[in-house]
């Protein structure tokens, strides 16, 4: 017990001077923390979105010619893509929550007896709010197949209506969809660059060969290191809530310890990476150029700007290598969706196995830098 105590101790210390090295300077706490602020409230303003595909399903309760041809006209338009065929209005929550589709068209019984008689008949559409850009754009697409088809079928008089409710974000604001994205994608930036430059500045001060004389093993090291940069993220990603829930004023229909809970886990395979990162740069330049490399690419193939679903397949595929991926899904839909731990638990799978991989190299990584 004793020995585990000093262990402790050790850690403790090795902590506080990591903490002592990041705040010490007033220069590196705005730098932390204003960052965050600013480009919170400017993509909040600014950022929109774009879409190419639109995975749908649809309930076609009137099986006649009429929504046949409707369907047709939707799934050659090259946009959609049908991925369900419903039975029944209780599969339709499935489908949405699942993410399987964006937009779910229900088609009524007497949709084929109403245009018979030359009267309009509506159809329903439910988008799924969660990426409103996306989402008001498929609604858009479907008026325009929509107004296609009323005239092959009367010229220029529209016998089929459209009702459209968009479910996670009743006013299709693109910010309810891309805000809560940001509490990782923000955070993350910071993070990787504040663990990724731990050793390498430890190296470029001279002071990394001291470790060599003093009682730290690898482990010590790496935890030591890594609980900062944790706490930093966790921080930003706390300001950046603030800002949208009191700011922006976009109300959260789920738990704050599980979002929380999903934070911690994304900022632990954040920070794996960082360490990886630094734990191979011999020097701080390397690994801001290393850091800088790798930001981009995890933006871009995060689904923030353009939907996973949208990429070509060997880039979909590679997205399962990004943290930022789930943990920007896990946090939209515990934001939004007001999602629970068992709707969400794969998203924490791959934040897991990336942290199962890259802390323990980064452990080998020091362990063979100190040798």
């Amino acid at each position: 017990m004793s020995s585990f105590f000093a262990w402790l101790n050790y850690l403790m210390v090795l902590v506080r001077k990591e903490f002592l090295v990041i705040f010490s300077d007033p220069a590196n706490r705005t730098i932390l923390f204003a960052p965050a602020l600013i480009q919170a409230l400017l993509f909040g303003y600014a950022a929109s979105y774009d879409v190419n595909k639109v995975d749908y399903a649809v309930l076609d309760q009137s099986h006649g010619q009429a929504s046949a041809q409707l369907l047709q006209h939707l799934d050659g338009s090259g946009i959609f893509k049908r991925t369900a065929t419903l039975y029944n209005n209780d599969q339709i929550q499935q489908v949405i929550d699942g993410r399987q589709a964006l937009a779910v068209i229900t088609i009524p019984s007497d949709f084929e007896n109403k245009l018979n008689q030359g009267q309009s008949s509506a159809i329903q559409v439910i988008l799924d709010g969660r990426n409103s850009s996306t989402a008001s754009m498929a609604g858009a697409y479907i008026n325009s197949v929509v107004a296609g088809v009323n005239q092959e079928r009367a010229g220029t008089v529209s016998n089929v209506n459209i009702q459209t409710r968009v479910w996670y974000n009743p006013n299709s604001e693109s910010r309810w969809s891309l805000m809560p994205s940001l509490i990782a994608a923000l955070s993350m930036m910071q993070t990787l660059l504040l663990s990724a430059l731990s050793v390498a500045r430890e190296r470029e001060q001279g002071t990394f060969d001291q470790l060599l004389v003093t009682p730290y093993t690898p482990l010590h090291i790496m935890i030591g290191k890594a609980l900062p940069p944790i706490f930093v993220g966790l921080m930003q990603s706390t300001i950046i809530l603030l800002i949208i829930l009191f700011w922006f004023q976009i109300p959260m229909n789920g738990s704050f310890g599980l979002l929380y809970f999903g934070l911690v886990c994304f900022n632990i395979a954040v920070v794996g990476v960082g360490l990886s990162i630094s734990a191979v740069s011999l020097n701080m330049q390397q690994a801001m150029l290393y850091t800088f490399f790798l930001i981009m690419p995890m933006m871009l193939l995060s689904g923030l700007l353009t939907p996973v679903q949208n990429m070509p397949h060997f880039l979909e595929i590679a997205t399962y290598a990004n943290p930022l991926r789930f943990g920007l899904d896990l946090i939209q839909r515990v934001y939004l969706e007001g999602a629970t731990l068992d709707q969400v638990k794969w998203d924490f799978v791959p934040m897991f196995v990336l942290a199962v991989l890259t802390l323990p190299l980064a452990a080998w990584l020091f362990r063979n830098r100190l040798s």
